[in-house]
């Protein structure tokens, strides 16, 4: 997701390329049809990004495509009446794609010394129009490479968006119509339909390979920002077969839902001035809650949206210590 800060927020974050990672190919790509829950929590989220506005965005630059060396097509199709290349721009230091229209999943493995066994896909955010790789992707894998935990990040398929870069420049990703839409026009598919095939697609793969890369499948979770929180609690409520043993929406949305009785253990951050979600109800985690399923929120001060592993100064920032004492307390960092 796009840097959505409090106003004072003073962002401390640079690029961040892969490396050290496997390369091949796999065919998977099968994936069951979305329910109308999933498509609700798509569409709100994409409504929401689209009515919040950022305050004095810095400027995009465009880059060259990064080599993203391992990235794994996971071969689940095109988006219709994409035309446009896949393209990639800079902003606030972190560099963010857009048009991708071929979904990939990119394993980050760590120092054999260090592994556990854990696994996590990582879902960045961006309103399913672009998507956070530095910030939200690559940044984070390496963080949980640190602890011994295998990540595999997701880019996943995107909405279009528009195919000159001074049109796309212009104006808010996030709010700008479809190409040949009118403005206001309802989307042909709920914005997280694509993003849940794409992440049903990862889990098979990661449970396919799961010897080769030396983790366990019975400790895959998932964790997503923003949009990727979206795509995380689709995959979780919306999927028969995802079946994560652990979930972190992180500066996700927090209507309540349907919880059902098997629901995975949940980790949740926000930041109480993120515009976006943080004046919403916490219906989410109540419901978690009524279920009686394990669940740990975090509400920090300040923040904003977007804050990926943090920004200095800010009490977000704590975030990811406390994840990795959750998953530490749960047994998700123990060999079974």
């Amino acid at each position: 997701m796009l840097k959505h800060v409090s106003i004072d927020n003073e962002v401390d974050a640079a690029a961040s390329k892969p490396d050290g990672i496997i390369r091949t190919r796999s065919n998977e790509g099968d994936f069951m049809s979305i329910s109308n829950k999933g498509a609700v929590i798509g569409a709100l989220a994409g409504l929401l990004f689209a009515s919040a506005l950022a305050a004095q965005e810095p400027p995009k630059t465009q880059i060259a495509a990064p080599a993203e060396p391992g990235a794994i097509p996971l071969e689940t199709g095109g988006v219709d009446g994409q035309t446009a290349q896949e393209t990639w721009y800079e902003q606030w230091g972190d560099p963010f794609v857009r048009n991708v229209s071929k979904a990939t999943l990119t394993p980050f493995l760590p120092d054999p010394a260090k592994a556990n066994g854990a696994a996590v896909i990582v879902a960045p955010g961006g309103g399913f129009r672009i998507l956070s790789m530095g910030n939200e992707g690559w940044e984070v894998a390496r963080a949980l490479n640190e602890r011994g935990i295998a990540a595999f990040v997701l880019k996943y398929r995107l909405n279009p968006t528009a195919p000159e870069w001074a049109e796309f420049d212009k104006g808010n990703p996030l709010t700008a119509p479809r190409p040949g839409e009118a403005p206001g026009a309802a989307p042909a598919l709920p914005p997280v339909t694509l993003a849940l095939e794409d992440a049903t697609a990862a889990f098979k793969l990661v449970r396919k390979r799961a010897k080769e890369w030396k983790v366990d499948p019975e400790r895959l979770g998932m964790v997503g920002f923003s949009a990727g929180a979206g795509t995380t609690m689709a995959a979780t409520l919306q999927s028969r077969e995802n079946k994560p043993a652990f979930i972190a929406p992180i500066y996700g949305g927090q209507k309540a839902v349907d919880v059902p009785p098997d629901a995975p253990p949940m980790f949740v951050a926000l930041a109480a001035d993120d515009p976006l979600f943080g004046n919403n109800e916490y219906g989410l985690i109540t419901a978690w809650k009524k279920a009686g399923r394990p669940v740990e929120f975090h509400l920090y001060q300040n923040g904003g949206h977007g804050f990926g592993l943090g920004n200095k100064g800010k009490t977000s920032t704590g975030w990811f210590p406390q994840f990795i004492l959750w998953l530490d307390s749960n047994g998700f960092l123990k060999a079974k």
